[in-house]
């Protein structure tokens, strides 16, 4: 039997599992809104790994520790003090597990000799730069969901709106509140981020502009020369984390 690693990446919203080989290969993806022992144990069942990696923005990952420690040899605790593949220029103990996932991702997946800005669009929008393998800071600012909530929570009669698909072109002005507030957050969001890729294409023109994110979605009409991976990105930093770690252990 092929050797496979557990990744447990639990965000803002979603708890994301994913069983993954040594080559980063994605066997099998759950998503899901609660984390059951059943579905842990069904996955354990089933590929027999031989580690596992809990990546947890929350702050609760000592129960999916927990779980995974009776029946997992290896488990690793994404946490401050982890050793990593790659130089961080930041303060660690104020570094979220994503962020440093999405890094080491980028770095495995294209190489470590470049210069690249890493956009993940999702509860927050975080904006890092990587310069060949090591990570020299990056920003953070509201996302689009979080935009739209505050529209409507700091307002008396403002309503709440939900994203939309950006086209080809700028969207018109608009013609009702819900078509003003919809078209100011995405349009919004996407000059922020355009500025973000204007001013680092400026500085060095071969820099790689990586798009992640559960609402990159909606910028892909409009965002030019940049690569929208898929959750694999995260998936694979955190795998790349894991052996790193556990041949260290060897």
């Amino acid at each position: 039997m092929q050797t496979v690693n557990l990744i447990l990446d639990t965000g803002n919203t979603f708890h994301k599992i994913a069983v993954m080989d040594i080559n980063n290969t994605v066997l099998e993806e759950r998503i899901m809104a609660d984390l059951t022992a059943e579905v842990v144990e069904e996955l354990v069942a089933r590929y027999a790994p031989s580690r596992a990696i809990v990546s947890s923005t929350r702050g609760d990952a000592a129960r999916s520790v927990a779980m995974l420690e009776a029946k997992v040899p290896y488990v690793l605790c994404l946490c401050a003090e982890t050793p990593l593949p790659i130089e961080v220029d930041y303060a660690r103990e104020t570094l979220g597990s994503d962020r440093v996932a999405a890094v080491v991702g980028a770095v495995a997946e294209y190489g470590a000799d470049r210069r690249m800005l890493i956009v993940d669009a999702g509860t927050a929008i975080t904006f890092d730069v990587v310069d060949c393998g090591r990570f020299v800071g990056g920003n953070i600012s509201p996302g689009v969901d979080m935009r739209m909530e505050s529209l409507h929570e700091k307002t008396a009669t403002l309503p709440l709106c939900s994203p939309k698909l950006l086209g080809a072109a700028p969207s018109e002005l608009g013609r009702s509140t819900v078509e003003a507030i919809e078209n100011g957050v995405m349009e919004g969001v996407f000059y922020e981020v355009k500025g973000y890729i204007d001013t680092f294409c400026k500085e060095n023109d071969d820099i790689l502009i990586i798009f992640i994110g559960g609402d990159a979605e909606y910028f892909v009409n409009r965002i030019k020369n940049a690569i929208f991976a898929s959750r694999n990105l995260m998936y694979s930093g955190l795998n790349r984390i894991l052996e790193y770690n556990a041949a260290k252990k060897k």
